[in-house]
């Protein structure tokens, strides 16, 4: 049986960073629906980010996304963030909003356009100097829709020289993380469509990047926590963009869709020994679906990631070890199934209490009047949404 004392360390010691787009209005390609008191300003997201972490306590990074949270004074920006008890984390590269990319951005056919691109994504790493921030996150709509339409080679090449050009400017501390896609908004070849992908553009610049997975894109039936095992191996996992899907990139909260996907997933990083900050694995939030509350959801979602992480914590892993190496199937899975089982939530509640936080974080943040608060205040100006 796993010693509660030092499962409690882990989980007190584990860092989840929040999407600084989701607290505000988010949604679907077809509606995005407007709630009262969303955030008008990147200062105004840090402040709900920052909800998150008072709440939970494992929640000290908010990440942002460049324009949607552009500013003239960056360095500001991180002064805001930790005079509310966060830092900003990761910067996320936006070069697939712009109509110039309708055919793509660094692998684009147009060295005119390929150029723009590369140039925001070294603007983002100014952004990060100047932010303190470590992790510079790509993700690229790149891709084509029809047979023919360009070179398929072509535009790996193309893609590569524009990382190599990135990744040269880099500070030593830094990172950047390159995350794939299956499909969409491409829909016959995506340039970085799959881990494998993904880790031959890392492989090829150096160990300062690294693969992001992004639960919610790959096929159905696809075994994550297979890829999480390989990357982790291979000492390329980067991080995770965790959310829930239930067909497609459908961005629900994480967990919502399969939990038990995300304790075999966090299985497999406790058994690497790469659960604590000092592994470099950047646990980062990725959901911005249309109905649920966002400050509640941010938290639910954090007190997801911890179950799972609680459970994985409690597999003892010796007598799985042992019915492995036995040939004993059923003794492996039931382990396994046992750890799954056990209700984690008042050993959770406990490590709250011992933190000095309320052992329910949602009913904490629902008695503390903040929801209330800022749907009196932000009154005027223009909400902050998907995309802006």
């Amino acid at each position: 049986m796993p010693d509660l004392t030092a499962v409690k360390a882990a989980l007190r010691a584990q860092r989840i960073e929040t999407p600084s787009w989701a607290f505000g209005n988010t949604g679907t390609r077809f509606k995005v629906f407007a709630q009262p008191g969303v955030p008008r300003t990147v200062h105004e997201k840090i402040d709900d980010a920052a909800q998150v972490h008072k709440h939970t306590g494992v929640a000290p990074s908010v990440a942002v996304h460049i324009p949607w949270d552009k500013t003239d004074d960056y360095p500001g920006l991180a002064a805001y963030a930790a005079d509310q008890g966060i830092a900003i984390g990761t910067v996320n590269a936006n070069v697939f909003q712009d109509d110039d990319y309708r055919l793509g951005s660094v692998a684009n056919p147009d060295p005119v356009i390929r150029a723009k691109a590369v140039a925001h994504l070294l603007e983002c790493v100014d952004i990060m100097d100047a932010t303190g921030s470590a992790d510079l996150k790509l993700w690229f709509a790149d891709g084509t829709n029809y047979p023919g339409q360009d070179d398929i080679a072509g535009r790996q090449d193309r893609l590569a020289a524009a990382l190599r050009e990135v990744y040269g400017r880099l500070g030593a501390s830094q990172r950047m993380l390159l995350e794939y896609k299956l499909f969409e908004p491409s829909f016959y070849t995506t340039d970085v469509p799959d881990w494998g992908t993904s880790l031959l553009h890392c492989l090829d610049l150096g160990p300062q990047a690294a693969v992001v997975v992004d639960t919610g894109h790959h096929a159905p039936g696809t075994n994550i926590e297979f890829i999480v095992a390989v990357l982790l191996r291979a000492g390329r996992l980067g991080g995770f963009d965790f959310n829930s899907r239930f067909y497609a990139d459908d961005d629900l909260m994480v967990g919502a869709a399969d939990p038990f996907q995300l304790f075999r997933v966090l299985h497999e990083v406790v058994l690497a020994g790469a659960l604590g900050p000092e592994a470099g694995i950047a646990f980062m939030l990725d959901q911005c679906h249309n109905i649920e509350p966002k400050i509640p959801a941010q938290i639910r979602s954090v007190m997801n990631v911890q179950e799972a992480t609680a459970k994985a914590l409690l597999v003892d892993q010796p007598a799985l070890a042992a019915a492995q190496q036995a040939g004993d199937v059923l003794g492996a899975n039931a382990v396994l199934m046992d750890a799954y089982n056990t209700d984690v939530r008042p050993l959770l509640a406990d490590l709250r209490a011992d933190m000095g936080l309320d052992p329910d974080p949602v009913a904490a943040y629902h008695r503390s009047g903040y929801g209330e608060k800022i749907i009196a205040g932000r009154v005027g100006g223009t909400p902050a949404s998907w995309g802006s």
